[in-house]
């Protein structure tokens, strides 16, 4: 049976593929090609993958990112279909499940999003669920810097207190469209938000995300 992580996978590198390697990405300057290189040194080279974590290893991963951005871009297309290397702990369907299912989505988006006709994408009941469950477990970490109370609702009613303090304020959407904002992307992110109008002020302007 096909994972998540999987079907996201397979579903990101068709949108990179399609979208060539000069597209506008929501990560920063980056480009599509620059992305691309991104997923692939994350998974295949793990000496130099710390360094998105440790800063000592910092100058290390510029380095790597930048041989792998020069490959040509159908490699990195192909690397990032096939998947990691058996060594890898990637490899493992767990912590592919794990790691990547929301990996892959928040980065389709990137792509999807950076373009100026885009339209939302329909996410099926049981992927939403799957979002909401990394949302209900890693909600506080990604919220740590807010400067508000952060509850975070499901328009079927299911609430999660992603971070406590007040003011509160209520974000509710669709897990992925939550999901989104928790990573930093406020802007694209299609969120009714709810609360004192300089406490969203401050949120919007927070550093959200790892």
């Amino acid at each position: 049976m096909s994972t998540h992580a999987k079907r996201e996978r397979l579903l990101l590198a068709d949108l990179l593929e399609a979208s060539g390697p000069q597209a506008p990405t929501l990560c920063d300057d980056w480009t599509t090609r620059d992305l691309a290189a991104h997923l692939v040194v994350r998974e295949r080279r793990a000496d130099a993958a710390g360094g998105l974590l440790v800063k000592p290893l910092a100058a290390r991963l510029e380095r790597v990112q930048a041989e792998f951005t020069a490959k040509p871009y159908e490699e990195l297309i192909q690397l990032i279909r096939t998947g990691p290397p058996r060594f890898s702990p990637f490899a493992l369907k767990q912590v592919d499940e794990a790691a990547n299912t929301v990996e892959f989505f928040v980065h389709g988006e990137d792509v999807r999003r950076a373009q100026p006709d885009w339209t939302p994408r329909p996410v099926d009941p049981v992927l939403a669920d799957a979002l909401w469950s990394r949302i209900e477990r890693a909600g506080r970490l990604f919220t740590r810097r807010s400067p508000v109370g952060l509850v975070l609702r499901r328009p079927d009613g299911r609430t999660a207190v992603a971070h406590r303090g007040t003011p509160v304020v209520t974000l509710t959407a669709e897990p992925g469209e939550l999901l989104l904002f928790l990573y930093g992307r406020q802007d694209a992110a299609r969120v009714e938000v709810d609360g004192d109008k300089e406490a969203v002020a401050r949120l919007r302007e927070a550093d959200l995300g790892l």
